[in-house]
Parts: C-alpha cells; structure tokens; sequence
C-alpha cells in the first residue's frame, strides 16, 4: 500500500534502489543535490548536484528537460559515505523557460511526487499543495538514519527561485550554479526532443494560437474558442506563419544587454555589436491577411547555417502546436457531444421519440462541424509548412540533408564543423508527408542507440550512414571512428567505411581480446584528458596526442562483452562526451536482459533511434508521439562511398 505523506511525515524505504517519478501539470526542472547530516552540500559543483546540464552522479540519473513529468533514478547504495540526504529539488525553468508557462508554482497544478521501486510499485507519495509564489521547491528528501534510509515530505518553496534554495544550502556562488542550470535547460530545449510523452489535457475553449499569441501560447495545445460552445464558427482568420523565433525584418533596437526575445535562438545584442544579418522580408509577408510567402533562412542568425537551423527547429513548433490544437479541438468536440447525450438521457422526456433523434442528430452534426472547421485550418497550416519545407529543404548544407539531397554531390570537405548533423527526420500522423529534419547540435553530448531488434542489417546500415555524416561534417584529422564487430556480423555494413580507410584501425576488432583491447584504449584516454582538464593542464598533453573527436560503433552488443568490458562501456557512455568520445550502440535490448537492472542507466543515456520507422519520440511542449524514420543511403546510390573516399584523398593533402 502506497504511504500518502504530508509535510515533515517520514516513511521507510525497503531498498536502496528506487525512481522518484515527479508529475507537475507545467514543466518543471528536476536536479538532485547531495547533502550531510546538517543538509548542507558535501564537495565541489561536480560532485553534489545532478541537473540538466550534469545528470548523472553516483547513484543518481535526472532528466536533462524541463518537462511536465519526470523519472529519476536513484541507487542510495552508490552514495558516497560522506552523504546523509538526498534532497530532490523542482523549479520553474527561468529565461531559457517556454513563454507563457507560470510565474509561479501558485498558479500551476499542484505538484505530485512518488517514490517506486524500479519495477514500479509504489512505495510513498506526496502532493505539495499551498504554494504561492515559489518559484523553487525542495520536494523531499531521501535521508540516512542509523543504516537506514528514509524518505521525508518537505516542500519548502523559495520565492527567490534556485539562488535562494542553493544559498540555504550553502552552496558557494549559488546565483552562478543556478544560472548554470538555465543554461542547460535552454541548450537542451532548442536540441533536443527526446522527453517522456506528457498526457494531454483539455483545457478550456479558447481561438487557436495567432500570431500575437504564438510566443505565449507556443507550448500548450489550443482549443476551439468559447464561439464554437455555441455553435457559431470560431474565428479562422489568416495565421502569420513566421515562427515568434524566426524573424524576416531587422529586430527593433534593444536596451542594452538584452536579448531581444529571451528565445535560446536569439543573440543578445549591445549597441556595440551589430546585429546578426537578417534575410530580405518575403514579398508579401507584412500585409495583414496575407500568408507569408516561404524563404529559406527565415529565421535570426549571424549565418545562413544557423539561420536554416533555427529555421528547421521553428517549423518543427510550428507543426508542433497547429497539431496539438487540431487534437485539442476534436477531444473538446467530442467531449461536448458526450456532454449532450448525458443531459438527454438525463432528462425522461428527451430519452425517446422522434425528438430526441433529432436532438442527437443535432449534437452529433455540431460536433462534425466543429472538427471540419478544425481540419480547415489544420489543413490551412500545413499547407504553408509544407510550402516552407519545399524551399528550406533544398537550401539545406549537407550536414543538415537527407543522403538524397544533391547537395552531397558537390560535398567538399569541411574546414570546421557545422552546427548540427542530420539523424534523420520526424512526421506526425496528421501530416505523414511533412517531413521535419531532426538536428543534433555537435559536438554529441550523448551517445546513439541502433535498436536491432526488428532488423539488424539495416540497423548497422543505419550506424554507419550516421557514421559517414559525422566523417564528413568534421575537418579532416578532426574525426575518427572505430567499430567493434565481435561476431564479425556487420562486415558487409563496415565495408564502405574500412574499403575507404576511414576506420581508425581497420578491420573492425572481433573477438573478446579485439573489444578489451579498443575499450581499454578509449578509457584510458578518457581519463587522461579527465585529468588534464581537471588539472587545468589541457595544453601539456603528450607530444603527438590525437585531439580528434573519437567515436566508438559497437555491433551486437553484449556479444563478446565480460563484465569488466561492460563496465568500460558505461563509463565510456556516461563520461566519454566531455572527453570527445562518444559511443553509437547498435543493439536489442532483449540481448542484454541478463544483466538485468545494471544496464539501466546506460539505455537511459543514450538517444534511442530506429532503422525503420517507428514513433517513440515525444516533443518538450506537449508531447507528441513523433514517428522518427533514418537517414538512409537511397538503394543503389554511391554517394556514402563518394563522399568517404573524398575524405580519404584529401588526407595526404592535409598531411604535407
């Protein structure tokens, strides 16, 4: 039975692994500080916080979003002796926060937090009610007592936000670590959409989202408005298309160091920078009631790269929200409709006849018209996002294109690194021929998950086709990839990379000797460049040392693996990234079932992508079921191998 805490009341935990699982109605940041008896945080930054920017410590795992629902992972047996609390902390996001999202828990849901088991049966559960204007809250607090461990209900809320949390912490320059965190938050926000889905709700009938709404209302699915109750047709007047963050006019003159819309796109300007250039406005985008005509960079930045992607991110928003009001609009249609059919039941006079037929031929026909009037406009907005993707697509660089786009056949090799790197593309069910690129900024600061379950050849097609992208986006020298194939399974999938040279040490390490020896190789030059980065010495490393950013495909996964090999993986997965390695993971999980629970935290870690399509990702805002398909090698092309032996040939070149 589930103990329901109220504040100050303690419960006995049965283990020490445990997921706290946070459902807040509003995304909230989730981070994890390490305390002693006292409460206050034992050692440096690195090692008594877990927050979006750093998730993961011993024992500890926290999303890297703000999200409307969390799970964190805890294991009270990795804390170091040192720790006597583990304090649970929730915020509302700060400047790199959605618009519109509230000021105040006060006026947000109130906030619910369980603690499970890890295979998910409860334990103990405590909803913060009585806030007001916190903006911080110390939830609960997990706590050593003579062996133990127990969790106690605190919610003590900070009006001053994280500073005024951390300060009570005595957390050394807390104002700076929770600006830390802000940073984190919107980093993650314009790169990622990897987030547990959100359960949607129906809100009350409100116009769908213009543009004067769009920055405030660009997180939460819209609904009819309070006209469509009634039965009248709902305003359907024109939609400016330009994303609130996607600008085609100069920005006005700003006041000093700030940022002209608290976007994470935009770049603050001081009247000693110029501003970044801006393409020309499109031919009949100022005119009220005219739809923006489409332009490829439409979008803030001080290049066209950024420009496109902070383009392409825009549109994905936008499709975002025109298909969560189009759902919103149906469930509220729906919802009427039920409500009508009660009260005629309801009512004995209206439960029969001739009359009551035609009362629910009524209600059904208002509900038909309320969805109609929905697809108008939903059809309305695609129609111009599909516009937009026609001209932004081909306007693509190749890092961000599809291996089709021509783009590759003029493909030269780069003298720095893009943006971002394409991984594939996303749809949603509504509009399965739009096609929105999804972007990971570079460099990757996470591992890629192949999952073979259902394909394991296309799987490694699928690896080594981000492979090669990742080849190809880097200067020459300044990428490497290696391969474990224990199985000697994905030879045929490798071909192309080891044919062209561009594995680090051809052939692909087979065998349980050929993984100890990469694994053993890569960790230790994770810890020699932890050491020096920890030591400030980054410029004495060893003469020769290879400061290319490495990356390790692993083919078959555990095959070939003992436990100190797996080990060495997760140390690689969680540590390799700020060290400029990072591992891409072809596998089915089921293979590795027999490790049980040790392996959480690695599938955790990584970016789950598929070789077909399949729609497990979900969006930060309201979190949408996303298809995800790969970027693939259309079937006979040669373009992968053009572009690999480019890089091979321009290697002398770049050697003499």
């Amino acid at each position: 039975m589930t103990a329901e805490l109220v504040r100050g009341q303690n419960h006995p935990l049965p283990g020490t692994r445990m997921e706290i699982r946070v459902s807040a109605g509003t995304p909230v940041v989730a981070a994890v500080s390490l305390g002693d008896e006292q409460g206050r945080v034992v050692g440096d930054s690195t090692q008594w916080l877990a927050h979006p920017g750093v998730p993961q410590l011993p024992g500890i795992e926290v999303p890297r979003q703000a999200a409307a629902e969390h799970r964190l992972a805890v294991d009270l047996g990795a804390m170091p002796p040192a720790v006597h609390r583990v304090h649970v902390l929730l915020a509302l996001p700060g400047a790199a926060g959605r618009p519109g999202a509230p000021a105040a828990f006060g006026a947000a849901p109130a906030p619910h937090l369980a603690v499970t088991t890890t295979e998910g049966a409860a334990i103990a559960a405590f909803t913060i009610t009585g806030l007001g204007a916190e903006t911080a809250l110390l939830a609960i607090e997990l706590y050593r007592r003579q062996g133990a461990w127990k969790v106690r209900a605190v919610g003590q809320g900070y009006q001053g936000g994280l500073p005024a949390l951390f300060l009570d912490q005595g957390v050394p320059d807390a104002a700076a670590v929770a600006a830390t965190i802000d940073e984190a938050v919107g980093r993650e926000l314009s790169r990622s959409v990897d987030l547990p889905p959100v359960p949607r709700t129906v809100t009350s009938p409100r116009p769908p989202a213009t543009a004067a709404q769009g920055a405030a209302q660009q997180s939460a699915p819209a609904a009819p408005s309070s006209s469509a109750s009634s039965g009248a047709p709902a305003s359907s007047g024109p939609v400016d298309y330009r994303h609130p963050r996607r600008r085609s006019t100069p920005p006005p003159a700003q006041p000093p160091g700030r940022t002209p819309s608290g976007s994470p796109y935009d770049t603050p300007a001081t009247p000693a920078q110029p501003q970044p250039p801006q393409p020309a406005a499109a031919q009949g985008s100022g005119q009220p009631g005219t739809p923006h005509t489409p332009v490829a960079g439409d979008a803030t930045g001080w290049s066209m790269e950024e420009r496109l992607h902070n383009q392409v991110w825009g549109m994905f928003e936008d499709l975002s929200r025109t298909v969560a009001a189009y759902r919103s609009a149906v469930d509220f249609a729906e919802s009427r409709f039920e409500q009508e059919l009660d009260r005629l039941l309801a009512d004995p006079r209206t439960r029969g006849g001739p009359a009551a037929e035609a009362a629910r031929d009524q209600a059904q026909a208002r509900q038909f018209a309320l969805v109609d009037q929905a697809r108008a406009v939903l059809d309305r907005d695609l129609a111009q996002l599909t516009a937009e993707a026609e001209v932004v697509e081909p306007a693509l660089p190749a890092a961000f294109a599809g291996w089709e786009n021509p783009v590759w056949h003029a493909y030269r090799v780069p003298d720095q690194p893009p943006l971002a790197v394409r991984l594939g593309a996303l749809t949603l069910p509504e509009a399965p021929e739009l096609r929105i690129p999804l972007l990971a900024r570079l460099p990757l600061d996470r591992g890629l998950w192949i999952d073979s379950s259902e394909d394991r050849g296309l799987a490694m097609e699928t690896a080594v086709a981000i492979a090669a992208r990742l080849l190809a986006s880097y200067p020459v020298g300044g990428f490497a990839v290696h391969a474990l194939d224990p199985a000697g399974s994905g030879g045929k999938a490798l071909a192309p990379l080891g044919a062209t040279g561009a594995l680090a040490m051809p052939p692909p390490a087979a065998g349980v000797a050929g993984v100890g020896e990469v694994l053993n190789r890569l960790t230790e030059r994770v810890d020699l460049l932890q050491m020096a980065l920890r030591g400030g010495a980054a410029d004495s490393l060893p003469p020769g040392f290879d400061t290319a950013e490495q990356l390790l495909i692993v083919n078959e996964f555990p095959y070939g693996f003992d436990d100190r090999a797996v080990n060495q993986l997760r140390y690689l997965a969680d540590e390799g990234p700020r060290a400029g390695v990072h591992l891409l993971l072809v596998a089915d999980r089921e293979d590795a079932s027999a490790y049980g629970p040790v392996l959480d935290p690695l599938w955790r870690s990584l970016l789950r992508l598929t070789p077909l399509p399949s729609d497990h990702l979900a969006d930060p805002w309201v979190g949408h079921a996303w298809t995800f398909e790969p970027s693939l090698v259309p079937p006979g092309s040669q373009v992968l191998t053009q572009v690999l032996r480019q890089i091979a040939a321009a290697r002398p070149a770049y050697g003499a």
